[in-house]
């Protein structure tokens, strides 16, 4: 895998301060589901059929070991980072899920490390596993 050294620091507002993820920049290249302008809002997955945020983290982690362009770096029962790796120049993006249990939903974020836009590609790699949970039984 290429590695972009202009992209390979870790930026240091990952993770989940006071129950909420990072907020997205005002470029093109962030999603969140606790975004508060239309341009970057994605809405959460739910688990309605599950046990809670242990088992759809869980499911989600499995997913992004089976892509080759992702790398779960840190996991716990309510949270999980991975970067997603372009195979084009190696750019890198982050993505986040943070367990809710008091909203009983998985807050996502993804967003790209550089650039201005991202061509819809954080949105995209959202749907995609949405998509996957949907197919496991997951999202409403």
């Amino acid at each position: 895998m290429l590695t972009n050294p202009m992209t390979s620091k870790r930026p240091i507002n990952l993770g989940v301060s006071q129950g909420r993820l990072a907020i997205c920049p005002t470029t093109h290249n962030c999603v969140c589901s606790q975004a508060e302008d239309e341009a970057h809002y994605v809405a959460p997955f739910s688990s309605p059929n599950m046990d809670g945020g242990k088992e759809i983290l869980a499911r989600l982690a499995s997913a992004l070991h089976a892509c080759e362009e992702a790398e779960v770096i840190t996991q716990t029962d309510t949270y999980l980072h991975a970067e997603c790796h372009s195979a084009w120049l190696g750019f890198v993006d982050d993505l986040e899920l943070f367990w809710s249990e008091e909203e009983k939903v998985c807050h996502v974020r993804s967003a790209s490390r550089l650039g201005m836009s991202d061509m819809g590609k954080n949105r995209a790699r959202v749907e995609k596993l949405r998509t996957l949970l949907e197919g496991w039984g997951f999202c409403d």
